[in-house]
């Protein structure tokens, strides 16, 4: 089942997304949305008798993550190699504010203090219960879905700082869309980023380091996990920058695509 959250001009409302997908990540042109009462992850999954072509709306961020995204840094191996640094021996976990949350199509802000800005596509856990220490074996237990997420980073100030909190946290640098898909089988599938058209990102969740039920053990083991939290499972190497204009896709498959323009700040 695919889940967005969109709007036609009104307020959000989300709705359930019919049709197959094409092996591009498109879903079909007679694609329509069955419109639900309320947040299914608050109030389950009640359809109304509303439908509404998939064309006519304009999607958000198939979820506003209640209180954080929870990024993995080098959990494949070779981005760990090409940004110069070992492979960690357990997961690298931080922290994106929910205000760096954009949805589809819509655009990433080059912020001033960076001269370095870069894309990391990755394949995001939608959280759908409250819990804490998940044992490992219980991981699909508390998973509402899946959705596509692109970790963007002022890499610079990452360098300069020795930390991630404004590389990684500044408004808009965590597009997530198109929608939730929370029937997939996330072993083997492809991640790629693609760089105004062309491929510069092209791996496979299968190389992971740690897997999503590892990382849902070790984060829950943390910290409390709320519904609609968001845990980014790592970026596949090729990672590099983003200029203002370009425009950048991220495509899981299974999934679908997000696609979003870089934009100097006002």
């Amino acid at each position: 089942m695919r889940i967005a959250r969109f709007t036609t001009g009104d307020d959000p409302v989300y709705g359930v997304v019919s049709g197959e997908l094409d092996e591009f990540g498109q879903p079909d042109d007679d694609a329509v949305v069955t419109v639900l009462a309320g947040d299914p992850l608050h109030v389950g999954i009640s359809p109304t008798d509303q439908q509404v072509p998939l064309s006519a709306v304009r999607l958000l961020a198939p979820v506003l993550p209640r209180s954080k995204v929870v990024g993995i840094g080098r959990n494949y191996a070779a981005h760990a190699a090409e940004l110069g640094n070992e492979v960690p021996t357990e997961p690298l976990m931080f922290l994106k504010p929910n205000t760096s949350v954009v949805g589809p199509g819509d655009r990433v802000v080059h912020p001033e203090q960076s001269e370095r800005v870069d894309f990391e596509g990755e394949l995001a856990v939608v959280i759908g219960r409250i819990c804490r220490d998940v044992p490992k074996e219980r991981w699909a237990d508390v998973v509402y879905g899946y959705t596509v997420g692109n970790d963007v980073t002022a890499r610079d100030l990452q360098k300069k700082d020795g930390q991630f909190t404004r590389a990684k946290g500044f408004d808009t640098f965590c597009p997530l869309g198109p929608w939730i898909e929370t029937e997939l089988d996330i072993s083997d599938l492809a991640v790629r980023t693609f760089l105004n058209g062309e491929t510069v990102q092209d791996g496979r969740t299968s190389q992971l380091i740690f897997d999503v039920p590892t990382l849902i053990a070790h984060v829950s083991s943390v910290m409390t996990l709320l519904p609609g939290d968001v845990i980014l499972t790592g970026t596949p190497e090729g990672v590099g920058p983003m200029a203002v204009g370009d425009e950048v896709e991220v495509f899981v498959e299974g999934i679908g695509n997000l696609t979003n323009t870089v934009v100097a700040r006002d």
